[in-house]
C-alpha cells in the first residue's frame, strides 16, 4: 500500500479524484452544430450529455423530424470530445506531478520516510521496515509515470500516423499495382508450369488430395485446453489498446448510411475517426464469393477460404518434404496484411458509409470486412447493426469490446424483440434427417482415420439428432417428406424437460456445441462450379435424392429462392440455445402433418440475460427511438431483470418541433349511423362494422385533401374489408374522392406502389376535379407502418382502425405472458404484467402507425383512432406526450367530422 494521508501517491490520488469528478454545467458545454438548433435539440443533447458523463442508463424519445440523429451525434461526439480533452489534461497534469514529486524525492529521501512514519502502522504489514514501505511506495509512483508516458507516446504515434496516411496511401497504392502485376504475371508463369508438368496421374493424385481435406483435426474444448484461443496470430499482431468510443447501432443498413451521411453533414465530419461495420454480404468484394447469394453461403466460404489461408501458412512452417504435389486451395486474393493495413489507415482517415467503403476496398484491393474491424481499436465512433453489438459470439468475433464504452441504440422501439429473436433457434424435421445423413455417412467412409474424440462428438451428435427427430413423432432412417405424424399439434416444454423427453441430458451440450461451432461451417455445401472444395465436395455427393414436387411458378419480380445452407449450421443454433438456463427460455414442439414441416424451436423468454452483459460492461447505454412508449417494457423487463438500480436509468421525452394547431388526433367512439366502434376479435367481422368503417372514410376524404394512410390489424381483416366495400358499393363512392391502393404483401412491390400513390396526389393536387387524393389502406406491423415517411400531402390523414392486440392464442405469446406474471412484481392496482405486455405489444405498434404522418417542422396531419377503447385512461397513457396532450375524445360522430373539416379547411393551404 501507499503511504495515504502525507505520502507523494496520495497527492497522485487527489488529483485524479479532482480531475474525474469536475463534471461542467451544462450551461458551459459547446455544442457544434451545423445550423441554429431547436430549444428540444439543446435539451436532448444537454441530457445525453449528463447521462454519458455519469455512466447511466438513458431512454430518450425523439419524435421523427425533431433532427433527433442530429441531436445524438453532436451531443455525444461533444462529450467524447470534452472527455479526451479532459483525460490528457490529468495524464499531462499527473505526469508533470509524478515526475517532479519523484525528482524531489530523490533529492530528499527523509521526507519520504517521515510521512511513511507517521502512517499508521494497519496499513503495512506489522513489522514491515520503513524502508521498504519506501520502496514499494517509490516503485508504484515510477510506474504510474512510466504508464502515462507509454500512453501520451502511443496517443502521438497514432495521430502522427493518422497525419501521414494521405501522403502514405498515394505511395502506397502506385507501389501495389506495381506488384500486384509482377505477382499476377508470376501466377499465370507457375500455372502454366504446374499444367504442362501434370502428368496422366494428376487427377488421381487431386482426389486424394481432396480426400486429406476431409479429414477433421483434433478438436480440443475450450476447458481441455485452458483457455479459448480462436485468434489467429496475424489478427493477434493487428490488435492494438481501445480508445473511448461510442458505439452506435440501428435495424437496417439503410438506417446506418442515413446517420453516418448526417455524421459528414456535421460539424464532427471532418475530425471524427468513424468506422461502419457490415455484414460479409454487405461488404464482400471477391465477385466468387458475393455470386454464392446468401448470407450462409457466403459467410461459409469466407471462413472456409481463411482457413485454407492459415494451413497453407502452418504447412509452409513444419518444412516437410512432400510426397506428392498438393492442389492449390482457394484463398481469398483480398486478405492481405498489408492490404488491411492500407485499408485499415484509410477507413480512419475520412468518414466513410458501407458504398464507400466497398468502393475503396475494390481499389486498395483490400477486404472491407476485415478492414473495417481492424479499424476498430482506434476508432471513435463504431456504427454497426443491431445484431453484431448484441449478440456476444458476433460481437467477439468482429472484435468489438465494450468495456468502459458508450453504447447508442437507436430505433429500439423493438428493442425486447430484436434480442429475443436474434437468441431463438428453429430446426424443423427435414434439416435434422438431412444432418443426419450427411454425418453417419462421413463417418462410415472416414471413421478409421479420424481421432477417438473426434469420432465420440460425430457419434454423439448422430444420437442427438436421432433423438430430436423420435420426440416430433418421426423415423431417423425414413424420407421425412413422406413421414406422416399420428400426433400433431404444439407443445411447450422447459429446457430441461426437452432433455429429459429426448434422453439427452446426459451430453455435454457445451461441448458439443463448440465442435459443431468449429466444424459446421466446413459442413456447408457451396453452390460454387464446377469445382467444390473438400466437405462441400463430399456433402453435395451425399444430398439425399428426394423426389422433387412441381415448383409453384415463380411470379414477376419476385427474387428467385436461394439454395439453402448446410443444415448443421441451423443444428449448431439450436444446441447453443439450449445452453441457456431452464428457466429464461422454452423449447415449443410444432408436430405437423409431415416430419418435414415439423420443427423444434427455442423461445428466449428473457432477453435481459444477453443485455445484462452489455449495460456491465459499458459506461453509459443509450436507447433512443422516435417513440419510446410505453417506456414500462424497457425498465421492467429489460434493465430491472438485467440488474440496473433504477437510479441508473434516466428517461428523456421531448416534444415535437411543430406548432400545437398542426396536428388534431381525435378518438371517435361511434360512427355516422351511431354504430359503437369496438373492433374486437368477436366484433369486427360483423358486416355493420365493416360497413360503419367505409361509411367514416367516405366521410373523411370528404374533407381531407391529398392522402389518406389507413392502417387495419392484420392483411386477412384488410381483405375482407375490401372485399364487404366492393360488393356493398362502398368502395366505389370511395373512390370518386380518392384512387385507392393497398399494401403489398411482397416487399419488392411496396416501392413500385409508393411511387404510384405519390404521383397520383400529385397529380390530383395540380389537375383540380372531384378526386382530391389517394387513399392507402395498409396493415399494422407492415411495410408501411415502420421506415416510410408520408410527410406534407402524402400523409394529411391517418386512420387506425381498431386495437392491433397480438394473437392472444400464440403458445408464444401465453408463456411470455405466464413467464412474466410469474417473474415481475405485480404492482397493486395495476394490471398483471403478462396482461401489460398484451397491451404495450399494441400500442407500440399503434404509435408506429400514427407517426408516420408529421416529419418535420411546417408538417400538419389529424389522426383518427376509430375505436372507443382509445378513450380509456390507461390506454391513452400510452400514447406520445406529444400526441396524448392534443387527443380530443368525440363520443358521436357529428362533432369529429366538424373538427376534421374545420382543421384541414384552415390548413388547405400551399403547405
Amino acid at each position: 500500500m501507499l503511504c495515504a494521508p502525507h505520502g507523494v501517491s496520495d497527492v497522485l490520488l487527489t488529483t485524479v479524484l479532482t480531475m474525474a469528478n469536475k463534471t461542467p454545467e451544462v450551461g458551459d458545454i459547446h455544442f457544434p452544430f451545423p445550423f441554429t438548433p431547436y430549444s428540444i435539440q439543446k435539451d436532448f443533447m444537454a441530457e445525453l450529455y449528463q447521462v454519458l458523463e455519469a455512466g447511466k442508463i438513458g431512454i430518450f424519445e425523439s419524435p421523427t423530424g425533431t433532427g433527433k440523429s442530429l441531436s445524438l451525434i453532436c451531443g455525444a461526439l461533444s462529450w467524447l470530445r470534452d472527455f479526451e480533452e479532459k483525460k490528457r489534461q490529468q495524464e499531462a497534469r499527473l505526469l508533470e506531478t509524478g515526475t517532479l514529486l519523484l525528482n524531489v524525492g530523490k533529492d530528499q529521501p527523509s521526507s519520504l520516510s517521515s510521512s511513511c512514519q507517521e502512517t499508521p502502522d494497519i496499513l503495512r504489514p506489522a513489522g514491515e521496515p520503513d524502508w521498504v514501505a519506501q520502496f514499494v511506495q517509490k516503485k508504484e509512483e515510477r510506474d504510474l509515470v512510466d504508464r502515462l508516458q507509454e500512453e501520451r507516446v502511443r496517443r502521438r504515434k497514432r495521430e502522427e500516423r493518422l497525419r501521414q496516411i494521405r501522403h502514405n496511401a498515394q505511395l502506397k497504392h502506385a507501389a501495389k499495382r506495381v506488384r500486384q502485376e509482377e505477382e499476377e504475371t508470376e501466377r499465370l508463369l507457375r500455372l502454366s508450369r504446374e499444367m504442362l508438368a501434370g502428368g496422366p496421374g494428376a487427377e488421381q493424385l487431386e482426389q486424394l488430395t481432396g480426400e486429406e481435406e476431409l479429414v477433421l483435426a483434433e478438436y480440443e474444448s475450450d476447458e481441455e485446453k485452458g483457455t479459448a484461443s480462436g485468434v489467429d496470430k496475424d489478427e493477434d499482431d493487428l490488435e492494438e489498446e481501445h480508445v473511448t468510443k461510442i458505439y452506435y447501432c440501428s435495424r437496417t443498413h439503410s438506417q446506418l448510411a442515413q446517420f453516418v451521411h448526417e455524421v459528414q453533414k456535421s460539424p464532427f465530419g471532418k475530425d471524427t475517426r468513424l468506422v461502419s461495420l457490415g455484414s460479409r454480404q454487405n461488404l464482400c468484394v471477391n465477385e466468387d464469393v458475393r455470386h454464392l447469394g446468401s448470407v450462409q453461403l457466403i459467410n461459409d466460404r469466407c471462413v472456409e477460404m481463411q482457413r485454407n489461408k492459415h494451413e497453407r501458412k502452418s504447412e509452409a512452417e513444419e518444412e516437410k518434404p512432400k510426397k506428392r504435389r498438393q492442389e492449390p486451395r482457394a484463398t481469398c486474393p483480398f486478405y492481405n496484411y498489408e492490404q488491411l493495413q492500407l485499408l485499415r489507415d484509410e477507413v480512419l482517415v475520412e468518414v466513410k458509409d458501407i458504398e464507400q467503403l466497398v468502393t475503396l476496398g475494390k481499389e486498395a484491393h483490400a477486404c472491407p470486412y476485415y478492414g473495417s474491424r481492424f479499424a476498430i481499436p482506434a476508432a471513435q465512433l463504431v456504427v454497426l447493426p443491431y445484431q453484431m453489438l448484441l449478440h456476444a459470439a458476433t460481437r467477439q468475433a468482429a472484435g468489438i469490446r465494450l468495456q468502459g464504452q458508450v453504447v447508442v441504440i437507436d430505433e429500439a422501439h423493438n428493442l425486447i424483440d430484436t434480442i429475443t429473436g436474434i437468441h431463438s433457434a428453429e430446426v424443423s424435421g427435414s434439416q435434422l434427417c438431412q444432418a443426419h445423413s450427411q454425418l453417419l455417412q462421413y463417418m462410415e467412409r472416414y471413421g478409421r482415420r479420424l481421432k477417438a474424440k473426434n469420432l465420440m462428438y460425430i457419434k454423439q451428435i448422430l444420437y442427438l439428432l436421432e433423438k430430436f427427430v423420435t420426440v416430433l413423432g418421426g423415423n431417423i432412417k425414413q424420407n421425412p417428406h413422406s413421414q406422416r405424424l399420428s400426433r400433431t399439434g404444439t407443445e411447450l416444454k422447459t429446457i430441461n424437460d426437452f432433455l429429459f423427453l429426448s434422453q439427452i441430458d446426459n451430453i455435454n451440450l457445451f461441448k458439443l456445441f463448440g465442435f459443431t461451432e468449429k466444424y459446421g461451417a466446413v459442413l456447408a455445401p457451396s453452390r460454387e462450379q464446377p469445382r467444390l472444395a473438400g466437405f462441400q465436395q463430399f456433402l453435395q455427393s451425399l444430398q439425399p435424392e428426394v423426389t422433387k414436387t412441381p415448383a409453384a411458378p415463380v411470379e414477376e419480380g419476385e427474387a428467385r429462392v436461394l439454395r439453402p445452407s448446410s443444415p448443421l449450421m441451423h443444428i449448431e443454433g439450436f444446441l447453443a440455445a439450449l445452453t441457456t438456463a431452464n428457466q429464461d427460455g422454452r423449447v415449443i414442439l410444432s408436430r405437423q402433418g409431415s416430419l418435414s414441416q415439423s420443427s423444434l424451436k427455442f423461445l428466449l423468454l428473457n432477453p435481459a440475460v444477453p443485455f445484462a452483459q452489455v449495460v456491465k460492461e459499458c459506461r453509459a447505454v443509450v436507447i433512443a427511438g422516435g417513440t419510446m412508449q410505453p417506456v414500462s417494457d424497457f425498465r421492467e423487463q429489460l434493465l430491472a431483470c438485467a440488474g440496473v438500480d433504477a437510479e441508473r436509468v434516466v428517461e428523456f421525452s421531448c416534444g415535437h418541433v411543430i406548432p400545437p394547431d398542426n396536428i388534431l388526433p381525435l378518438v371517435v367512439c361511434s360512427g355516422p349511423s351511431n354504430q359503437q366502434l369496438e373492433f374486437t376479435y368477436q366484433q369486427r367481422e360483423l358486416p355493420q362494422m365493416m360497413t360503419e368503417t367505409g361509411r367514416i372514410l367516405c366521410n373523411l376524404c370528404n374533407v381531407v385533401p391529398g392522402g389518406v394512410v389507413c392502417f387495419f390489424p392484420s392483411y386477412e381483416y384488410q381483405r375482407q374489408v375490401h372485399a364487404h366495400w366492393d360488393k356493398s358499393g362502398l368502395l366505389a363512392r370511395l373512390a370518386v374522392r380518392k384512387k385507392i391502393f393497398q399494401e403489398p404483401k411482397r416487399a419488392n412491390q411496396v416501392e413500385q406502389v409508393l411511387l404510384e400513390y405519390s404521383k397520383c396526389i400529385q397529380c390530383c393536387g395540380q389537375v383540380g376535379g372531384t378526386m382530391t387524393g389517394a387513399l392507402l389502406l395498409s396493415v399494422v406491423g407492415g411495410k408501411m407502418s415502420e421506415g416510410i415517411n408520408f410527410s406534407d400531402n402524402l400523409g394529411r390523414c391517418v386512420v387506425m382502425v381498431g386495437m392491433p392486440y397480438p394473437n392472444i392464442k400464440s403458445p408464444e405469446l401465453q408463456e411470455k405472458m405466464a413467464y412474466l406474471d410469474q417473474t415481475l412484481p405485480r404492482t397493486p392496482g395495476q394490471v398483471p404484467p403478462g396482461k401489460a405486455l398484451v397491451e404495450n405489444l399494441c400500442m407500440k405498434a399503434v404509435n408506429q402507425s400514427i407517426g408516420r404522418a408529421i416529419r418535420h417542422q411546417k408538417d400538419f396531419a389529424s389522426i383518427v383512432l376509430l375505436d372507443q377503447r382509445y378513450a380509456r385512461p390507461p390506454i391513452l397513457a400510452k400514447l406520445p406526450a406529444w400526441i396524448r396532450d392534443r387527443v380530443e375524445i368525440k363520443t358521436t360522430f357529428g362533432p369529429a367530422i366538424a373538427a376534421m373539416r374545420k382543421f384541414h379547411r384552415e390548413r388547405s393551404g400551399p403547405s
